[in-house]
């Protein structure tokens, strides 16, 4: 007779498992399982928020693991990397970093980064998906790429003569190539060493903290970050505006200016620097030379708002999306004025309102026959061993202005230079096109003016596109003549000569 099998062996049990192992081995699994869920729950769904916890230190140790990409200038770079002897183990460091600290910015370990160290510091510190190898052993070991490096439009000799030019004074220098939009020089002073507070010790925190306090705000980008009352350098806008609309049609003709030209609504004319300007019925071009504040205050209102805010935003104002990579300030000339606000507003005051990369462009719109081209500082994105990740080229902003109009105002903006206000910006050998601007501010107008000087340079006897084109602000000077011709166009001129000269 076959007796009773195994205990617990039946239709539902396991052979030679008792129901004590059933639930032992069943608990066992519900802990596989769990332990598969939470290792999950980490490693996919909170690896970011983990990954950015103040208190993982192991992300930033490894950041600082390995040298740093490099940012380049003419093909040679301005940065570098430096070991620290600590915990972490490289530093950025910088070759003449107050000349280029505009452009490049600053890479801190205890502040972080800005500018194109902030823009491309995936590419920099070796994260960009671009730069992952295919081998299998990087895909298995995650092992991070070498940082690659940014290759930037920055003429050197154009931007060692803007900062020479700026020398003490607070201001800023935009050189832009009109027909492909390279930014060529990028300069903002008071500047700063950026290598000063690239580290986490004791003397970055020094550093950075005297920076902070410094009331000259040397860490302000005047160039990019900055905007400023354009005076009459505005009124290269407000020429091509009319020209456009058809208001003035002959540039050498009279127009009906009157004067004195009071102000629409007021009481209260609006008055000229010029004696040359005191008398009615003056010509565009007349009005341009002597820079004269009735003629294109009236000019503007007669063009209407409407269209002269069309024609500035052909050049860039008003767009707060106008990444270079880097973004700058919003410039502005508003939508919605009064009469007696858009005169003002036409030369360059009221809240109308620049920063120097925009009135680079104005210069480079009418320079390129009215095509604005993208401003931009970067020309190509590499690996570390040379190989192009990404390549920028040159693409159009706008079409501000038409050939002919553009052509008219070229004219306009020469005859500045060869015989009236911007005569400091004259180059032998070559045709210089330029306006000057002295712009007031403060309370009741007490605040040092702001000299400003927009222009381009072509060599004499050229009809390609204008190499380069420049606007130059300082906005605090020590000097008696605070005029845009007197302080702004010598610094113009060294840029363009540096261009030129190339």
């Amino acid at each position: 007779m076959v007796g009773p099998g195994p205990r617990g062996n039946g239709p539902q049990g396991l052979p030679g498992i008792s129901v004590t192992g059933r639930r032992a081995a069943t608990f066992c699994l519900l802990l596989v399982v769990a332990l598969c869920v939470q290792a999950t729950r980490v490693q996919v769904f909170e690896a970011r928020d983990l990954d950015r916890n103040s208190a993982n230190q192991r992300l930033v140790i490894e950041r600082y693991a390995r040298p740093r990409g490099d940012i380049l200038v003419g093909g040679q770079p301005v940065t570098g990397s430096g070991p620290t002897g600590g915990r972490y183990a490289y530093k950025r460091t910088y070759t003449d970093g107050t000349t280029y600290a505009a452009v490049t910015g600053f890479a801190s370990q205890a502040y972080g980064n800005s500018q194109l160290e902030g823009t491309e510091d995936g590419l920099l510190n070796g994260t960009d998906g671009r730069l992952t190898g295919w081998s299998l052993r990087d895909a298995l070991t995650r092992r991070r790429s070498p940082g690659g490096n940014v290759l930037t439009t920055i003429d050197r000799a154009a931007q060692q003569a803007a900062v020479r030019g700026l020398g003490d004074q607070k201001g800023a220098v935009v050189a832009i190539e009109p027909a492909t939009g390279r930014i060529l020089a990028l300069a903002s002073t008071p500047s700063y060493d950026p290598g000063d507070f690239a580290g986490s010790a004791g003397a970055d925190q020094t550093a950075w903290n005297r920076l902070q306090t410094d009331p000259d705000r040397p860490m302000l980008n005047r160039a990019l970050r900055q905007t400023y009352p354009p005076g009459s350098t505005f009124k290269v806008v407000t020429a091509a505006a009319a020209l456009a609309a058809g208001v003035v049609t002959d540039p050498d003709a009279p127009t009906d200016a009157p004067f004195p030209y009071v102000l629409p609504g007021t009481t209260t004319p609006l008055v000229n620097d010029s004696a040359a300007c005191d008398r009615p019925g003056l010509s565009l071009a007349a009005a341009m030379t002597a820079s004269c504040n009735s003629v294109l205050g009236h000019l503007g209102v007669r063009t209407g708002l409407e269209k002269l805010v069309a024609t500035a935003e052909g050049f860039g104002f008003n767009d707060p999306r106008l990444d270079v990579p880097v973004r700058p300030a919003r410039s502005n000339v508003d939508t919605a004025m009064d009469p007696a606000q858009l005169a003002l507003s036409s030369i360059g005051q009221f809240d109308t309102a620049a920063t120097p990369l925009v009135m680079a462009m104005v210069a480079a719109g009418v320079a390129n026959d009215g095509t604005v081209m993208r401003p931009r500082l970067v020309d190509r994105l590499t690996r570390s061993d040379g190989t192009e990740v990404e390549v920028r080229g040159p693409t159009v902003y706008r079409q501000a202005l038409t050939p002919a109009v553009a052509g008219q105002l070229r004219k306009l903006m020469t005859d500045v230079v060869e015989n009236g206000t911007g005569g400091n910006a004259r180059i032998p050998g070559a045709v210089v096109g330029g306006k000057t601007g002295t712009a007031q501010h403060g309370v009741d107008n007490s605040g040092t003016p702001y000299a400003w000087f927009v222009s381009w340079a072509r060599p004499a006897g050229s009809a390609a596109v204008p190499p380069v084109a420049v606007a130059v602000v300082v906005a605090d000077s020590d000097a008696t003549d605070v005029t845009g011709g007197a302080l702004a166009a010598p610094i113009a001129r060294s840029v363009m000569r540096a261009v030129l000269d190339r």
